[in-house]
Formats: structure tokens, sequence, C-alpha cells
């Protein structure tokens, strides 16, 4: 299990707990299949059983992790449907936050995306992957915020935890970073130009990204991945 441990005392317990956990299963660190044990997560952070049970709760609502009374917890397999339903309903919410985006953007928003790319390129050639998988989540967000409409984002938030797994086993090699920023400066060039046809096109591509992976990332890692 990783390291990290650490709490922040004035924020919630839980919800720490939910995001050290989550973090962890998306980047693989604690691989499909494993077992989870409330009482070992509860060492872990120095805490009681409740707030752990909390955060396992959420992550089983995200598809996460499997509870199963009397018979202990553990991480689901990578699931096909999930991914493929969660590339689905992503693609339907961002062409339509794209499209409005580009009836709503002005300069300073087009500047603080520039300035997302940049850092995304930095992270790149510095090879940070975490910071360039933070960074595109953040891209994505602020279209949603220049759309005016955050709950989409946060919709696309709860349904694409199975989605980010595949997304982080895909960067080194399936879907490199660099070709993701390549479709980032193109949905913001059809951004910038306020042209919400080609945007929503831009955009499209980007997403099938995801969708077209997983069947790589899943013959070389098939035990991981279920068919349900």
């Amino acid at each position: 299990m990783a390291a990290e441990s650490q709490l922040n005392p004035t924020q919630p317990v839980n919800q720490q707990i939910y995001r050290i956990l989550r973090s962890d299963i998306v980047h693989c660190l604690i691989p499909p299949g494993t077992p989870l044990s409330e009482k070992e997560v509860s060492v872990r952070f120095d805490v009681s059983r409740q707030p752990v049970r909390e955060a396992f709760i959420k992550l089983a609502e995200n598809g996460l992790i499997q509870i199963r009374p009397q018979r202990g917890s553990y991480v689901n397999k990578i699931s096909l449907t999930q991914v493929q339903n969660g590339c689905f309903v992503r693609q339907a919410i961002e062409c339509a936050v794209v499209r409005r985006a580009a009836s709503l953007v002005d300069d300073h928003q087009c500047y603080l995306l520039e300035q997302n790319l940049h850092q995304q390129r930095i992270a790149i050639e510095r090879k940070q992957l975490n910071d360039f998988f933070l960074l595109d989540d953040e891209f994505h967000q602020t279209l949603a915020q220049i759309a005016g409409c955050q709950l989409a984002w946060d919709t696309i938030e709860n349904i694409k935890a199975t989605m980010d797994r595949v997304r982080y086993m895909s960067l080194d090699h399936v879907s490199p970073p660099e070709m993701l920023l390549r479709q980032h400066h193109d949905i913001f060039t059809a951004l910038e130009k306020r042209d919400a046809d080609a945007v929503e096109k831009a955009m499209t591509l980007h997403l099938q990204e995801i969708g077209e992976s997983v069947q790589l990332i899943r013959q070389e890692n098939s035990d991981w991945f279920s068919e349900e």
C-alpha cells in the first residue's frame, strides 16, 4: 500500500482518506483485486474505523471497490462496461460544455487556458506524469467553468474514476501525454476562434482516445479487467 498517510487536521478526515485511497487506486498503487481492510487503513492513517468506513462507501459508490458484509472489501477490477458507459456520458456532457463555452469565453479565460497548456508542456518535459494528470483535469474543469456549469464537471468527476485508471495506465505509451497535449491545443484553438462546431469535433476526437486505448491496455493487463 502507498506510503502517504499524513492528514490535515483542519479538513474532514473521511474526505481526505477517500481522496488518498482514490488516488492510490487510480494510479494502480493498490492494484485491482487487492483486499482492503478497514483495520489496516485505520492504522495507516491513525484514525478510528468510522471515517475509513465512510471513505469506503464513497469509493464503492464510484465503482472503485466492492464492499461485502462479513467478507471484507476489495478493489474492483476495471469494468469494460463502466469505462464504455462513462466515456459515452462524458462525451455527451463535455461536447455540450465546449459548444456553450465557445459563445461565452473571454480573453482572460483564454489566457488562463494558455497558462494551463504551458504548464502541461513543462510537466511533460520533466516527465512529471502525475502533474500532467492533474493539469489535464484542470483544463477540462476550466472549460466547464467558462461555460458557467460547474455541475457538469462535478458530474464527470463522479463517473470518471474507472476511466481515470485506464487514463493513467495509458499515459506512458498507449496515449502519450504529447499526443493528449496536441489534442488540448486543438480544443483551445477552436475555442479561441469561438468556433462551436470545430471545438465540439476536437473534443470528440480527444475523448474517443480513452475508449480506443482501453482495449490495448486490457491486452497488456488482462487480469486487471472484467467483462462486466
